[in-house]
Formats: structure tokens, sequence, C-alpha cells
């Protein structure tokens, strides 16, 4: 029953097509015979991400193959399993690795947080799979809240003015790193989420449940002062645009 389901996916709403939409014509994301790799956790933003982009590749006047992967970091009580099946039913090709991160910060971390050092390796990980499976480009499943977030976390305990761009290349030059959900909020993937029964891996990393995070904090602060002011994200999105990268033309 469940397979039939995942089988003939629910169409993302409207709203969030024409966003995601939006930001790949506004950053020039994707372009004609892209190999885009979107990571895909197992998280309500990763898997709605997945079927938008899966969506767009059938209807999108520009071509371009897509892939997934997901980085298994070993931690107990992760099973990402389901992804692999769920991938197949969308004939979406899926990339899984495995490496032991949590074992290994034990011995490698210098002066980072786990978090901060299993985003790095997860990172490595996904660009030497774009290398050896001819991926030119890496699509991650941040959303405006995300941006949002890092955006008063550079400033409050940084003293700097940045946030995750929407579109780069990275230092190496091969790889391009696109964020399609720059313009969505959580709220609208989450909603797709539950709405199309996403089989949503459960989030296991005891990282995540120790004391609240500065993300946590700020994520608490937005939530609080969006209920005076509704227009809070829309003119956040206007304040960081020029923060967020180009267009990336070669």
């Amino acid at each position: 029953m469940q397979q039939h389901k995942h089988a003939s996916p629910t169409k993302p709403p409207k709203a969030l097509l024409r966003k995601v939409g939006r930001a790949i014509g506004d950053y020039a994301m994707i372009r004609e015979g892209d190999r885009v790799l979107l990571g895909v956790s197992g998280g309500k933003d990763s898997l709605s991400l997945l079927h938008i982009l899966h969506h767009l590749q059938r209807y999108a006047p520009v071509r371009f193959e897509l892939g997934a992967i997901t980085v298994d970091p070993e931690i107990e009580g992760f099973d990402p399993s389901s992804l692999g099946g769920h991938c197949d039913t969308l004939r979406v090709p899926w990339h899984y690795c495995r490496q032991p991160i949590m074992e290994e910060a034990k011995t490698r971390m210098d002066g980072d947080s786990f978090c901060a050092y299993c985003a790095r390796m997860k990172r490595g990980i996904m660009y030497t799979t774009c290398r050896e499976h001819g991926y030119n480009v890496l699509a991650l499943a941040q959303h405006l809240d995300d941006l949002a977030e890092s955006f008063l976390m550079s400033a409050f305990h940084q003293g700097k003015l940045g946030t995750m761009k929407a579109h780069y290349r990275i230092d190496a030059g091969d790889l391009r790193v696109i964020r399609p959900l720059c313009y969505v909020r959580e709220t609208q993937t989450a909603a797709f989420a539950t709405a199309a029964d996403l089989p949503v891996v459960p989030d296991s990393c005891p990282a995540c449940f120790s004391a609240p995070t500065q993300r946590a904090y700020m994520k608490a602060l937005l939530a609080r002062e969006e209920r005076a002011h509704e227009r809070l994200f829309g003119n956040l999105l206007s304040a960081m645009r020029p923060l967020m990268g180009g267009r990336q033309d070669d």
C-alpha cells in the first residue's frame, strides 16, 4: 500500500514550486545538461526538495539529471535505509555513504563543535561522490528560516554580515553548490512532507539533543518577532540578498 502511494508522488503545491522556480531562475542554479546531486538526510526539507526537483525535471524547460546522496554518520538509532526504496520509486539514483563520523570526532575534532565537524565531513563526502559519479552541482536543502538564523548568528556572535549563499562555486572550482529552497519557509516544507506522507527519518543525533544551541535560540527569537511583524521574513530576505551570492555565470 505504502509502495503504491510513493510510486505516484504527490505533486508539490504551486506556491512551493513557484518559490523554488524563482530562486533557480534568479541565481541561475540549474543549467541545460547539469547533473545535480541532492543531499538527502531523510528530513522533511531534503525530502520535499527531492520531490520538487523530481517534478521540475519532468516539466522545466531545462534538461538536467538528478541523483540523491545520503551520508550515514553511523549514529545509533539513525536508519536511513527506507530512503533507497523511496528514491527507487522515483527512479532517482541513490548514493549511500557510511562513515563513523561521531567516533572519528572524538579523536579528530580540534576546537570545533560536533555539528560543525560533522557538517564539514559530510560536505567532503558529498564533494567526493559528485566527482566520482560525474555530478557538477550539489544541491542542499536549507530554507529561508535557516538563512535568517545564520544571518542573525553571524551578526550577533561574529560581528559581521553573512549568511548561507544561494549559489556559489567551491574553492576547487569544479563544483557548484545551490540552495533551491532559499525563498521557502520551513512551514511550507513541513506541510508538504505531512500532506505527501513522505518517509521522514527521525533525527537521532545526540549532539542535536544537548543544551539548546545558538541556532535553536535564534529560531525561537524569530518566531516571537514574526508574531508581531508578519513581514519579518520578507524584510530579512531583502536584507540578506546582497549576501546570498550571484548567478555564478560561467
